[in-house]
């Protein structure tokens, strides 16, 4: 086996294991990187450190790193302040195909060879670029074993790993974007079918998930900073004043707020009709009892997800409760712990702690 593939397998999760190292992850996005570490105690995980650096404009583009060099710098920075030695990290969702296929096999090893014979009908590349895994997720109406994939060029992975071989960093998994973030703001085996909306700086990425599995993932090239320049060019403030407005002020009715109301939804709209049409389209296609279930709810989530009155004007058209995420729900019972991190920060780490968690988890 290569070692493309080496760490790019098994996309079910591992067995719980109780380490009293600590384990990180790493989440690389065009804005910056951020790492998480979690501690094992008596009582369970706690968050022991986290952090963002953020990247020049270009050093990320459409999820591809750009810059080589300068990732590198970044990461040994962060290798550096958080004495990281070895880290899970992430494929990022716009570079990524997820797929699903039914197979007749029942070892995995017979599930990737079948797979591989048809593996251009899942993934729009020369079959020989692409590296991929899968994990069952159920029983087909014929019989067959239901598989969910991903699959990504051999190129952004080998790309991905040789910036952090030159930082020093020891890579021990990688996986699709998609999968981590549910690990971190789903309840440990849930079984509802839910949309999570991730409102980034310069994106925004939905994933629908059923049984902590993504089944849809996409990315929209729309976010959060769409709405702080709307604000500065219509208002002539600083970025730092737009931001704040942004989130002080939201998408809340009154008449002290209708000016920069019509001006945010300008933007947001934008945003909330392709989150619409996309779960539209997926209602439209499910059923109770069947492979693809109704959605029940949203979790929001992302470095925008806090501006006020965003759940509430999402919910009113996608017509299911919007709810904002909660990333440490597989950690310690706050009984015991405070985060160190507050909450609306910690919405930016979803992604993340699950990777972090990666391996500490069987879903």
């Amino acid at each position: 086996m290569d070692s493309t593939l080496k760490k790019f397998l098994h996309l079910q999760f591992a067995p719980p294991r109780f380490l009293a190292m600590q384990t990180a992850g790493i989440d690389i996005s065009a804005s910056g990187i951020k790492v998480v570490s979690l501690k094992e105690h008596a009582h369970g995980l706690e968050l022991q450190g986290f952090g963002e650096e953020p990247l020049p404009e270009g050093a990320i583009v459409g999820g591809e790193i750009m810059d080589a060099p300068v990732v590198v710098e970044v990461l040994k920075k962060i290798a550096k302040k958080h004495d990281i030695q070895s880290v899970n990290i992430t494929l990022p969702e716009a570079r990524s195909y997820l797929f699903e296929a039914e197979v007749s096999g029942t070892e995995k090893a017979q599930w990737r060879t079948e797979v591989e014979q048809h593996l251009d009908e899942y993934v729009p590349l020369p079959p020989q670029e692409v590296a991929f895994d899968v994990t069952p997720v159920g029983v087909s109406e014929t019989g067959g074993t239901r598989l969910v994939g991903v699959g990504v060029a051999r190129r952004i992975i080998d790309l991905e790993l040789s910036v952090f071989d030159d930082a020093h960093i020891t890579v021990n998994a990688i996986e699709g974007e998609s999968f981590a973030a549910p690990r971190a703001l789903l309840p440990h085996k849930d079984t509802d079918t839910v949309l999570i909306i991730d409102v980034g700086r310069t994106t925004t990425k939905l994933v629908i998930v059923s049984h902590c599995v993504p089944l849809f993932a996409t990315t929209l090239d729309i976010g959060g900073h769409a709405l702080t320049l709307a604000i500065q060019k219509n208002f002539g403030v600083s970025e730092e004043e737009a931001k704040r407005i942004k989130v002080e002020r939201g998408l809340v009715v009154g008449a002290e707020n209708d000016e920069y109301l019509s001006v945010m939804l300008s933007t947001v709209s934008a945003i909330k009709e392709e989150i619409v049409n996309r779960l539209e389209y997926w209602q439209s296609r499910a059923s109770v009892g069947s492979a693809h279930e109704p959605v029940t709810r949203a979790i929001l989530v992302g470095g925008n997800a806090t501006v006020r009155g965003l759940p509430e004007y999402l919910e009113s058209s996608l017509k299911i409760p919007v709810e904002l995420g909660d990333v440490f729900t597989n950690l310690a019972k706050r009984d015991f712990w405070l985060p160190p991190l507050n909450y609306t920060e910690s919405l930016a780490y979803a992604t993340a702690i699950g990777l972090a968690l990666r391996g500490y988890l069987k879903m």
